[in-house]
């Protein structure tokens, strides 16, 4: 016999033998619950003087018996019916109100929060039977102006023949046609974006903004954004329970398939906002860590962001959630007393040590590379800047070259080396790097320490600034920040002002003055002239300073 669940405990045998005979009852396709049925949960619940609830599934079947309290039932975790973008969960709740009255505001909240087909509450007499069947239903649409249900007329109890299924199955068409499953019918995955920080707005809105672009670079499409200033930062959730709760509602309005924090969330915070949205969760550190991989060319690059990857994952493993699910694939499996869990953690662990291992290598073929380089004497140039400054299209301008450029966050991830002649024929090696980010994940530094490391052995660092960015200067201090740790810091820099021709003359005088940079346009080669001029002077001043030296 299946499971009642819910407050069974102090119940007669006689009483729990009734709630377990309902998983035999059947309720035909027309019908949100038979009178029959609808009458001897009334007359049940008023003998125990706790509501009743029953989940119904699309066939008819009883799937889940309920039993609550005088004032409400709770609902479990419905793991065999999920609720995906554009679809509804495939199960209605009917239960019993000891009281007359409508349907109340945890019962509405349950409906657009777990996505049920139907909710409906049966409002008894002083006897037991039947008042009142009290009903609403999910309302497709993305008007966040109106609440994502729709109340419907009470219904008697000789009307419960209403076209049940049938109603269900328009309202998933209606979702369809409205276009609330285009991940479905696109590939692309839509993603509420939300934040919660206790930081000044302007700082959370630009944050926001770059969450865009991160997003945009990633093929997801932004479908809203949503911010939250608080005081004081719940550590469990970040936010209080009721907004989770609105948030989950508005996710599933939306019909987006992908929630995302502008904040790194813990293993802990993770499996508290998962237990209650079922949509998917990610923080902004997995969504660099997934460009990342969508990037990866070379065999050191792909390496570098597993590395990253699974050191994230590692302390995350702590139970099956679906904010790991763009992670995980491919680590699992079951031996002979290991449960799966434990299986997972050991391979990640493993995994781990080969990747170190092999960055090792890299390291060490890294190393003698600069040393044949340093033995003839080629000077190096590094460019740095933040991601999307414009480094890789000025890289292909400077050295007629070809490497990828194009307008998104992280458009380069392997580094990238040309040869550049200067005027009176020196010739210098001029190297691309991976693009800077504010809050860059500490794996992900460290995984990609071996690439970074070529910026040690560089004579000047050429620091490409998007000065057209109106939030170009928190990108200064990012880009430096990362210096400073690197401990590189003391290599020569010159700042070059990049996309001159989308700022007015007075603002570029007034930023090349601020900001010690020389105005260039990456595209237009004649632009580039004034700071060729001061990267060989650098240059010719660092060889005549060794060979005074030597």
């Amino acid at each position: 016999m299946k499971k009642v669940w819910g407050n069974a405990r102090g119940l007669k045998s006689a009483q729990l033998k009734r709630l377990e005979n309902l998983y035999r009852r059947r309720v035909s396709p027309e019908f949100l619950i038979t009178p029959e049925l609808a009458r001897d949960i009334g007359l049940l619940s008023h003998e125990i003087q706790r509501q009743i609830g029953l989940l119904i599934n699309r066939s008819g079947k009883v799937a889940y018996v309920l039993v609550g309290d005088a004032q409400g039932i709770f609902i479990p975790e419905l793991s065999e019916y999920r609720a995906n973008p554009g679809r509804l969960r495939g199960v209605r709740c009917i239960h019993t109100h000891l009281q007359a009255g409508p349907l109340n505001q945890d019962d509405l909240t349950d409906l657009a929060l777990l996505r049920l087909d139907a909710m409906a509450a049966i409002s008894l007499n002083e006897e037991g039977y039947p008042r009142k069947i009290h009903w609403a239903h999910i309302l497709p649409g993305q008007d966040l102006q109106q609440a994502p249900y729709q109340i419907r007329e009470d219904l008697l109890p000789h009307q419960l023949s209403i076209g049940c299924l049938d109603l269900i199955l328009a309202l998933e068409h209606e979702m369809t046609t409205a276009g609330v499953r285009t991940q479905a019918a696109t590939g692309i995955e839509r993603a509420l974006l939300f934040s919660v920080t206790s930081a000044p707005r302007k700082i959370a809105v630009d944050s926001l903004e770059e969450l865009k672009e991160l997003c945009r670079s990633a093929n997801i499409e932004v479908v809203d954004t949503i911010l939250q200033l608080r005081k004081q930062i719940d550590s469990r959730t970040l936010m209080g329970q009721g907004k989770l709760k609105e948030l989950a509602i508005q996710t599933s309005q939306l019909g987006a398939s992908l929630l995302i924090f502008d904040q790194d969330l813990n293993p802990s915070q993770i499996k508290t906002i998962t237990d209650q949205i079922e949509t998917k969760v990610i923080d902004r550190t997995q969504l660099i860590l997934d460009i990342f991989a969508q990037r990866a060319r070379s065999r050191e690059g792909k390496l570098q962001v597993e590395l990253a990857q699974l050191k994230y994952l590692l302390p995350r493993l702590v139970t099956k959630n679906t904010a790991m699910s763009r992670l995980t694939g491919g680590i699992g499996g079951r031996g002979p007393g290991e449960t799966k869990l434990e299986i997972n953690r050991r391979r990640v662990r493993d995994r781990i040590n080969q990747l170190e291992k092999a960055l090792l290598e890299v390291q060490k073929h890294r190393k003698q590379q600069r040393q044949k380089r340093e033995q003839k004497g080629v000077p190096i140039i590094s460019i740095i800047g933040y991601t999307n400054a414009g480094k890789s299209t000025l890289l292909n301008t400077l050295t007629h070259s070809d490497v990828l450029a194009e307008s998104r966050l992280f458009a380069t991830l392997d580094p990238s080396s040309r040869r550049l002649r200067f005027p009176k024929d020196v010739e210098v090696l001029i190297t691309d790097t991976v693009g800077f980010i504010r809050n860059l994940p500490k794996d992900l530094m460290t995984a990609f320490r071996a690439t970074l490391e070529e910026l040690e052995s560089a004579d000047l660092l050429l620091h490409v600034i998007d000065v057209s960015n109106p939030r170009h200067l928190e990108q200064i201090q990012a880009v430096e920040k990362i210096l400073n740790e690197l401990e590189l810091s003391h290599i020569p820099q010159v700042r070059a002002l990049n996309k001159m021709d989308l700022v007015s003359e007075a603002d570029l005088s007034l930023w090349t003055q601020r900001l010690n940079g020389i105005p260039i346009c990456a595209r237009n080669r004649a632009t580039l002239l004034p700071l060729i001029d001061k990267m060989a002077a650098i240059i010719n001043d660092a060889d005549n300073s060794s060979v005074r030296n030597s």
